[in-house]
């Protein structure tokens, strides 16, 4: 009788065992399989991507970790100085080759007059989807727009492969979907916009190859790899998510910034300089 209890005993516990790995291991699977989110669907049964959408970030700045600083026009005092920010880049700092960095500290001696976007030039990418304006993304299923406040700068993505008739600012892109995912090819862009107010900066050889998800209704996490051996000595990603903008009337005001650039540029051929 004995001998019966004992071997009860042990077949029971050894079930019970059995019964808490089993549940153990349902549960970190359950934990590591949970569903990733499912934006809703286009009529063409895509992610939608729809809507206006905003970074919050210091990036424009500078896309490097960096401390509070004055701006490059200390006459303005707090009002143009560079508030903190950690930074978007993978690893920390930028992978410059030592003569690129060189130019890099050039463009920052010079950022008052020389950064693109203090002339209202076009921003290029990835600068423009972390530029503190908003952008509003337009879906259709042979071209996705992207319409930015700064500048009245557009991007096409183009969904069915096309070859760029020159160089731009913007690029040129060409789209696809990888699950949830809009995956975006950039390249043919020309050698003159940054990556920030600090002089960051690229060649015209740069590739951008973009990642836009949607993590939730009203966030997407957007990834960016660039790639440009004549600056940089490996490539390198960003990754920041973006915001939907959530007023009743959210939408894209222009800033049409050339007018206030003029005398920027062009003062010094006036017979009287302003002062």
């Amino acid at each position: 009788m004995r001998i019966r209890l004992a071997g009860l005993t042990i077949v029971l516990t050894g079930l019970l065992l059995a019964e808490i790995s089993i549940l153990a291991q349902a549960g970190r699977g359950g934990a590591a399989q949970a569903p990733a989110y499912r934006a809703p669907r286009t009529k063409d049964a895509k992610p939608n991507l729809n809507g206006v959408w905003q970074a919050i970030t210091e990036a424009n700045w500078n896309i490097e970790p960096h401390s509070a600083a004055p701006g490059p026009m200390w006459q303005l005092g707090a009002a143009y100085a560079v508030p903190p920010g950690l930074g978007i880049v993978d690893g920390g700092s930028l992978p410059y080759k030592p003569d690129a960095l060189a130019k890099k500290k050039q463009n920052f001696d010079n950022r008052a007059s020389q950064d693109p976007e203090a002339k209202c030039y076009l921003p290029g990418v990835p600068r423009a989807m972390y530029m503190p304006f908003p952008f509003q993304i337009i879906q259709s299923t042979d071209h996705i727009m992207m319409a930015f406040s700064y500048a009245g700068a557009l991007r096409t993505i183009y969904m069915k492969k096309t070859e760029a008739p020159a160089d731009s600012w913007m690029g040129w892109s060409n789209g696809r979907w990888e699950g949830e995912t809009l995956v975006i090819d950039t390249d043919s862009f020309n050698d003159l916009s940054w990556f920030d107010r600090s002089g960051n900066y690229h060649s015209d050889k740069m590739k951008v190859v973009e990642r836009i998800t949607a993590t939730g209704p009203d966030h997407l996490l957007y990834e960016a790899t660039i790639d440009d051996p004549v600056v940089f000595t490996r490539p390198w990603k960003v990754s920041i998510p973006l915001y939907r903008r959530k007023e009743p009337n959210a939408q894209i005001l222009e800033f049409k910034c050339i007018e206030f650039s003029e005398d920027l540029i062009y003062g010094h051929l006036r017979k009287v300089p302003l002062k």
